[in-house]
């Protein structure tokens, strides 16, 4: 699973990455501590839709919801049963996005139980687009409409099975318009776990545990000693 993530450059130069335009509403950043039900960056796109990065709660609401915490919170949804769930089936045929991030937090414990955070990136230094698809929820009460997302997961590739046994579903930049739509349909192929020598990680404090914490020293490496770091 993804539950938190970060963007470590202004939503401005990231927009630029994917040839989008940026919205007048994005969350400002860099922000370093991005937590479900959080305004998040993403890209939309369609075959005669311009690209452009808009805010969405990460947390989708499907639409059958009285108020946003009327059933779990679904800030993810599984890759390998996205097309059966009602919450999500109608949104991977016609709502796709891309998820914007530089990188993602999983956790492990250790002995004690304790939650040990792991920030893992592109091992080029790219940005992350992870599949992601959206809903629109409007409030029954006061008829605000709220865009909700959320990102697609799936079996994690063997590396990285070494943190957890699930994983964002990353989208490679060759692949982007497809998965917009701006080039037909075909999203199913790209449902698939990350090449095993694509991704980077390092052991983080455990202050990201917080999700009130904030500041770039959360992604900075950190290792205490006499730990092993599993293998990236």
């Amino acid at each position: 699973m993804c539950g938190r993530m970060a963007l470590t450059l202004p939503p401005e130069a990231m927009a630029q990455v994917f040839a989008a335009e940026p919205a007048n509403t994005l969350p400002e950043g860099p922000n370093y501590n991005i937590c479900p039900t959080n305004q998040i960056a993403v890209i939309t796109g369609g075959p005669e839709q311009p690209r452009r990065m808009e805010a969405m709660r990460w947390g989708l609401i499907p639409p059958w919801y009285k108020k946003p915490n009327d059933g779990p919170l679904l800030m993810n949804a599984r890759a390998e049963t996205v097309l059966d769930k009602p919450a999500f089936r109608s949104a991977v045929h016609a709502r796709r996005v891309l998820v914007v991030a530089s990188g993602f937090y999983e956790w492990t414990k250790d002995e004690s139980g304790a939650r040990d955070p792991w920030y893992i990136t592109r091992r080029d230094g790219a940005p992350l687009a992870f599949a992601g698809l959206w809903q629109a929820w409007q409030d029954p009460e006061n008829g605000e409409t709220l865009r909700t997302v959320a990102a697609l997961t799936i079996g994690a590739n063997e590396p990285m099975q070494a943190i957890h046994h699930r994983m964002p579903v990353i989208v490679e930049p060759d692949d982007w318009a497809l998965w917009l739509g701006e080039m037909g349909k075909g999203a199913a192929p790209l449902m698939r776990a990350a090449d095993d020598d694509s991704l980077h990680w390092h052991r983080v404090s455990r202050a990201v545990n917080s999700n009130r914490a904030s500041g770039p020293e959360l992604i900075e490496p950190w290792e205490p000693e006499g730990l092993k770091t599993p293998r990236t």
